[in-house]
């Protein structure tokens, strides 16, 4: 049996277990998937003492709802998960304007660096908040 690393984070959430009355812990792919989504989601100089950490999605949302600021949102996208997700080789970053929400539908196709697992998909939607 392979050995491979395995990935633990505290839940977003932050529900208490049922049993053991500690924080819940997310492992592995769900791990990564919510470190993905929080770093995309943190816009640079949000974080104390790590100004660089995130990145300008939000931004770009307050640009024309148009393919230009979808290919800006993808590069976004591919240049913050290049720079703090080490664990991840992202495959494909798909991003869509959707006119009838006002907002970005986003695909991101990675696969876990160091294993054999199948490539993992991460779906959102992006929309500016007003």
């Amino acid at each position: 049996m392979p050995a491979f690393q395995t990935f633990k984070d505290l839940s977003v959430t932050f529900k208490k277990h049922p049993v053991t009355d500690d924080l819940v812990v997310v492992k592995d792919k769900a791990a990564i998937i919510q470190s993905i989504r929080n770093l995309l989601l943190t816009q640079k100089g949000e974080r104390p003492f790590q100004p660089d950490l995130g990145s300008n999605i939000y931004r770009i949302l307050f640009e024309p709802l148009d393919f230009v600021s979808a290919g800006l949102i993808r590069n976004a996208i591919y240049e913050t998960l290049k720079n703090y997700e080490p664990r991840v080789s992202v495959d494909t970053v798909l991003v869509a304007p959707n006119e009838s929400e006002q907002g970005y539908d986003v695909e991101i196709s990675f696969i876990i660096v160091g294993r054999d697992d199948t490539p993992l998909n991460v779906d959102f939607f992006l929309e500016s908040t007003r």
